[in-house]
């Protein structure tokens, strides 16, 4: 039996689409379009498939209210919080358009936002309040979680749970370090216990949300750590934020010329049921 190795990248409430009427006590803060469905298929997935896999690993998003990618953190020249989805450089903050509302704040803000910008993968955008701890947002997709909950009890093993996000001076969108690490705060800075976890994997399955940020970034820095090749793409289990269609679909492409393979969850269950044969 092969190994197998599921890694499950932030299939969180906030990101998921789901069905809600008046009378929901909660809805999601960072609806991803399509995320719902990923989800109730991947849960299928590991219900149907799971006996042939060796390890399943979820990254959780994990935020404080006040971060420099929330509203919380920011205002606008005319003293209001910046709207969700609205892009800072630092240029704008040296124009006074956007300032953090700690005065304080406003130094190490402008070497941050020089460093992410340096590093070309992203530039700083601000979300809405999303993945907040201890909320409901915060917490897994209902499908995903029993099914994992079944596969640990089947197989006596534990799901490992992997934490990003919760340093406020950066943004964190790869589960194995943040866009810029912070040489104080080792959890923002490279996963080398998670890299490890995967290293001894045969192929790695990965899945989430969403496709044009936490999943694009998070693969990315593993090819980097380990051979591209033997990552696996569901591509129906994984959606992009609107308006990253594009990026989603690039960073799709660039993982396929570095050797990466793009599967459906139909192909990958076949490929799990085959590989829990050559165990029985």
């Amino acid at each position: 039996m092969k190994r197998y190795h599921l890694l499950i990248i932030d299939p969180q409430n906030d990101f998921c689409d789901m069905p809600l009427d008046a009378t929901a006590p909660h809805a999601p803060a960072l609806p991803v379009p399509g995320a719902h469905q990923d989800m109730l298929r991947l849960a299928s997935l590991i219900e149907l498939g799971g006996t042939g896999l060796a390890d399943i690993t979820v990254t959780l998003d994990s935020h404080h209210r006040y971060d420099v990618a929330h509203p919380t953190f920011w205002y606008t020249a005319e003293g209001t919080a910046p709207a969700p989805f609205t892009p800072i450089a630092a240029a704008d903050v040296r124009a006074g358009r956007f300032q953090p509302r700690d005065a304080k704040a406003l130094p190490r803000v402008l070497s941050y936002l020089d460093a992410l910008e340096a590093a070309g993968r992203y530039q700083l955008m601000v979300w809405p309040v999303h993945c907040e701890i201890g909320s409901w947002g915060h917490n897994v997709h209902d499908a995903v979680r029993a099914a994992y909950n079944a596969w640990e009890e089947e197989r006596h093993a534990v799901v490992a749970k992997v934490g990003k996000g919760a340093n406020p001076w950066t943004e964190h969108y790869s589960a194995v370090m943040a866009e810029v690490p912070d040489p104080a705060d080792p959890g923002s800075q490279l996963n080398r216990e998670l890299i490890g976890s995967l290293a001894p994997a045969d192929t790695i399955y990965i899945a989430g949300e969403a496709g044009s940020h936490c999943v694009k970034a998070t693969t990315e820095h593993i090819a980097d750590q380990i051979d591209p090749r033997k990552l696996v793409l569901v591509s129906d289990c994984m959606s992009p934020v609107p308006g990253f269609e594009a990026q989603y679909l690039e960073f799709a492409q660039a993982m396929q010329r570095r050797g990466a393979r793009l599967a459906t969850s139909g192909d990958v269950l076949r490929e799990w049921l085959s590989n829990a044969e050559h165990q029985a």
